[in-house]
Formats: structure tokens, sequence, C-alpha cells
């Protein structure tokens, strides 16, 4: 009888124990985030997509009570944010921007390189390229036939830059010139602006990417042939989508946030939170109806669930293009 009430009190005694210690372990959970958080972005600065992400932090940093800073590392086809990735502890202070790329690495080496899916925990969906095909504002091509025209009757003479090998917008202009039955030759640089310089230099006859090009259309620099949504962009309602050229195509490669495999489900959702707050900001909202950036919001479970989709679909394009940076 004596042992029976000893192992109640020390059971008691116990659940006491567990109660004070719950609130010094919530306590220490929600000490999440104590210091700034590293936000990759591979890409140069100065993007639509910069703009995008510094007026979200500015949300972020007053729901967070921490700074988040931006690091931009351009190169390797915006691949060096996921690599940084690989090697972060998760925690949650290193995360980055994810794009279809990622997903589509694996495929077009030999090298191993990571799991698309399971080596990043997928944060959030956020947003998506608007892309279009721009030449100069005194090129002979007015049109987007008369480009195309061009290109069929000099193969691989005409030339056109994107922002690196096997990146989306490569893959769907070389789709696109395959519909069309035509060839160009591919210029590949570090990012979109790069092409934009390269384009006002005369060194290239036309830019197939993001909207780098966007401020030179505006000030009449540069001619928009057509333009990748769905719909007609309302800054610049003379250029038509893909659709209205013949090809059953949108193309916008939507793009979210990542941290390395194995982060905590409570800091990802804390994470996925701050930053839905600051994608849905008035603030945030001005800068994509600025640049008329789409809006493709996933949580985390949608997201990761998009990105198991889009594997295979990715895979199926590398072997179709016979694509590979060996």
């Amino acid at each position: 009888m004596n042992e029976s009430r000893g192992v109640s009190r020390r059971g008691a005694l116990g659940l006491a124990a567990l109660g004070l210690a719950a609130p010094r372990l919530a306590r220490a959970q929600g000490r999440y985030p104590d210091r700034p958080i590293r936000f990759i972005v591979p890409w140069p600065p100065g993007s639509s997509l910069d703009a995008l992400f510094r007026s979200m932090f500015d949300v972020v940093r007053r729901d967070l009570g921490q700074q988040v800073v931006l690091e931009n590392r351009p190169g390797a086809r915006g691949l060096l944010g996921a690599q940084a990735l690989l090697n972060a502890r998760p925690d949650g202070y290193t995360i980055a921007q994810h794009h279809l790329s990622i997903l589509r690495q694996p495929f077009l080496t030999k090298q191993q390189s990571w799991d698309p899916v399971n080596d990043f925990t997928y944060i959030l969906q956020v947003s998506g390229f608007l892309f279009g095909v721009v030449v100069r504002s005194d090129s002979p091509y007015r049109t987007w036939r008369d480009l195309t025209a061009a290109a069929k009757a000099k193969p691989g003479m005409l030339t056109f830059s994107t922002s690196g090998v096997a990146t989306s917008n490569h893959i769907a202009m070389e789709d696109i010139l395959a519909r069309e039955g035509v060839e160009m030759t591919h210029v590949p640089f570090r990012g979109a602006q790069e092409g934009v310089t390269a384009l006002l230099g005369r060194q290239i006859d036309c830019v197939a990417d993001a909207q780098a090009w966007r401020p030179n259309v505006e000030a009449g620099e540069f001619r928009l042939l057509c333009v990748w949504t769905k719909d007609r962009l309302p800054a610049f309602p003379d250029a038509p989508t893909l659709r209205e050229l013949g090809h059953d195509m949108v193309v916008t490669s939507p793009y979210g946030v990542t941290g390395p495999k194995g982060m905590d489900p409570a800091v990802v959702e804390t994470l996925h939170q701050s930053f839905r707050k600051g994608l849905f900001d008035e603030n945030t909202q001005a800068v994509m109806r600025r640049w008329e950036m789409p809006l493709e919001y996933l949580g985390p479970q949608d997201y990761l669930r998009f990105a198991r989709e889009r594997v295979s679909y990715e895979q199926e394009m590398v072997a179709k293009l016979k694509l590979s940076i060996d």
C-alpha cells in the first residue's frame, strides 16, 4: 500500500515537473527567430523578384522582430541558393528562393546533385516570372512573325538570350521555336539584365527572358513582340500572347521559398505565416501590380505537392529536348 502511494507521489511530482517545464519549452521554441535570417536569391540584384521579396521582408521584419538579410548569388543557372541549402543547418536561419531549374537539375547531368523534393523543406510558393521576347526598337522585326520568318530564312543565324542553359525560359523558347519550325542560336547569361545589356549593345538579336526588359520597353528602346502570360498585359496591350500566336502555352515558372531538409514544422509554419503576410500586404501587392507579376500562392503542403507533380514534367521536357549540361 505504501509502495503504491509512493509511486503515485512520484508520478504526481513527474507530472508537476512536466507542467513546470512546458512553459519553459514553449518559451524556448517561441524564441525563433532570435537572430537575423539569411535569404538567398540566386539572381543578380535589381530585378522584379528582388523588389517583390524586399517588400515582403519589410513585413516579415516587423512580424518576427528580426532582420531578413538578402544575399544575391548569381551564376550557375540560378542553382547557388539550392547548393547553399544542402550545406545549411535546418534551423530556419538560412532559406532561399526556389524555382523550377532546381527541380530540373538532376535530369540534366550524370553527376549526383540532389533529390528535388526530399532534399528541401517547402515553405510557400509566391509568384512567377513574367516572360516575353523583345528586340531593339530599331530592329527590322516589328512583330513575332517578322522574327520567325527571318529565322526560317536564316537557320541558326539569329540569336536570343536567356538567363542560362536549361532555365525555364530557355526550355520554353526552344519549345516555341520547335513548334514554329525555326532555329535560332541560344546565348546564355547569368541573369536577364545581362541579356538586356547585350541587346542594347547590339550583341544579340532578341531577349527571351523575365521582365528586366520592361524599363527599356517603357522608354521606347525595346519592342515587345510577345508575352508568355495567359492574357495580354494591361501595360503592353499590343503584345500578343503565345496562345494568340497559335501555341497553347502559358509560361510563368512559379517560384517560392524553401529551406534545408528536416526543418522543424513549427518553424516552417512561423515562416509561412509571416511571409504570407508579407505577400498579401498592400505594398507588396502594389509591387506585383506594378510589374504585373502573377499571384501563385501555395502553402507548405500544396507547394510540396506541386513540386512532386512538376518533377515528372521537367524530366519529360529534358528528355524531349535532349538537354544536357555534361
